[in-house]
């Protein structure tokens, strides 16, 4: 049996963790006033009645749509499993890429709070995941990670959790258009879209041509022009930054490299989640080719970098567009995505919200006990 935890990439130092400064910030909180409250609630509630009652009635939906509370049970308790999976594998994902050791103190319990609580954070205050990733970084230094560990662990998980999504633009986007995938698809839904995930992987990869000793260098260059010479400080932030996100790269090629099984939770991250939207159109009558499901999945995926809460509106109608280029009836569209995306934005706010207030009591017994005895954890170089 080999031993635990399971080796990691031979790029990756090992630094050891202590106490949490004195006088850090405190959970980051939005700036709730009532207006702006008010102004939220409004905003979720227009947009929901719009998709679920105004759209339909413009596409001449309404006979389809009356066939809403007739979709089959058991494809809708399907989809409702897969999407509890696709949670499951985000959480996998978390832990091989910030948990090093069984006796840390983010076991998996505290695993579950910051991933569900970060999730229920993306889908009400923020767009692009902004808001969850400000809050796993809260808790993240509150567990006793110093703060470049943080920044170079985020960008390792974001880099394997979004390198599934460009590969799969690539792979599904070029299989439709060649004809190796059934569902065929034009010039601009499927090789467009293949052309965009292969330009960010290359310019994601060449990152990684960064020399790993580039702050020690950096930091000679400055010790010879003067610390406070004019713009050395600024060409210092200018290639400090690339070569942070260039380590936070290679932690990730580490990652895949070192076969853990829990790196797999990004592909069921997004596997399942998929999968829960092909469960919706079974729900009512029958889904779209496999490689048509996954393309349209991802372009409209791609709506949310609008600055949106949780994407509504804008993922739901990028997927419903997708589909239709694809030929897909548009009533089965709507339907279908709709019901997904009741699934995918509502499913996890509830349980997000209640392991938030889990996640507070748990960081002030952190803060209020012992000062952590961690095992080292890694770090990209």
């Amino acid at each position: 049996m080999r031993d635990w935890p399971p080796p990691r990439a031979r790029v990756v130092d090992r630094t050891q963790i202590g106490r949490r400064p004195t006088g850090e910030a405190g959970m980051p909180r939005v700036i709730l006033t009532r207006r702006r409250v008010v102004g939220l609630v409004l905003f979720v509630l227009s947009v929901l009645a719009f998709l679920y009652f105004v759209l339909p009635k413009l596409a001449g939906l309404s006979h389809t749509w009356n066939r809403l509370g007739q979709g089959a049970p058991g494809w809708l308790a399907v989809a409702a499993a897969f999407e509890i999976l696709s949670f499951a594998g985000y959480v996998a994902l978390f832990r091989t890429v910030f948990v090093r050791t069984r006796d840390s103190r983010i076991d998996w319990r505290a695993s579950y709070e910051i991933t569900m609580a970060g999730l229920a954070a993306t889908r009400l205050f923020a767009a692009a995941g902004s808001g969850g990733v400000a809050l796993t970084v809260w808790a993240l230094r509150r567990a006793g990670l110093d703060r470049r560990t943080v920044a170079a662990q985020m960008v390792t998980f974001m880099t394997v959790l979004y390198g599934v999504y460009m590969a799969s633009l690539v792979v599904f986007g070029v299989g439709l258009r060649s004809g190796l995938l059934g569902g065929g698809g034009s010039f601009a839904i499927t090789i467009l879209p293949a052309i965009f995930g292969g330009s960010v992987i290359l310019i994601v990869l060449a990152l990684t041509l960064i020399p790993v000793d580039v702050d020690g260098r950096l930091a000679a260059w400055r010790e010879r022009r003067g610390e406070h010479r004019r713009g050395a400080k600024l060409v210092a932030w200018l290639v400090s930054l690339p070569a942070l996100v260039a380590g936070g790269v290679r932690g990730a090629i580490g990652v895949v490299r070192s076969r853990d099984p829990l790196a797999l939770g990004a592909i069921a991250w997004w596997g399942f989640d998929i999968a829960t939207l092909w469960a919706s159109f079974q729900a009512f009558g029958g889904s779209p080719a496999v490689g048509v499901v996954v393309m349209a999945y991802f372009v409209g995926m791609l709506a949310n970098v609008l600055p949106l809460p949780g994407g509504i509106g804008g993922v739901d109608g990028g997927m419903i567009g997708a589909f239709l280029a694809f030929g897909v009836a548009t009533p089965l569209a709507v339907v279908a995505v709709l019901v997904y995306r009741a699934f995918a934005f509502w499913l996890p706010t509830v349980p997000g919200a209640i392991a938030y207030v889990q996640l507070r009591r748990r960081v002030a017994e952190w803060t209020a006990g012992a000062p952590a005895q961690l095992d080292p954890v890694g770090t990209a170089a």
